[in-house]
């Protein structure tokens, strides 16, 4: 099974809940979209910030997944988020995360979330521990 097949098996609720699609998965790089939906929005119908953390996070997690050795999991510890434009209803979103540092115990990722048209949306830089096998 190839990284991507891997990790459309490996269940995270929320990122299902709020509409995640993977479009791309290898240890250095995690790719997926989010169409912008009404229930995802703020006031005026533009994308909500903990939606675009929370798509971030969710990449964070799969890209540290695919880093793990047998048995270890992952949590996040730390993020951080710039946003520098709106995504209105009806748009979609894409993400790439890649690694800044992939250690023992913590690896740190950036993701980019870019807009339809191109434009840089927010850029999420967060740090996931690992954790030892039960």
């Amino acid at each position: 099974m190839d990284h991507l097949e891997l990790l459309k098996h490996t269940k995270l609720p929320f990122a299902e809940l709020i509409g995640i699609r993977l479009t791309g998965a290898a240890p250095d790089r995690v790719t997926a979209e989010l169409v912008v939906r009404a229930e995802l929005c703020t006031n005026p119908a533009v994308l909500h910030g903990g939606a675009i953390m929370a798509l971030a996070d969710s990449l964070g997690a799969f890209a540290t997944m695919l880093n793990l050795s047998d048995g270890r999991t992952t949590t996040t510890i730390e993020s951080k988020t710039n946003f520098f434009a709106p995504a209105p209803v009806g748009s979609r979103v894409v993400a790439e995360c890649t690694p800044l540092h992939r250690g023992r115990r913590t690896m740190v990722w950036q993701t980019r979330i870019i807009g339809d048209n191109g434009r840089l949306l927010g850029i999420v830089t967060q740090t996931q521990m690992v954790l030892e096998a039960a």
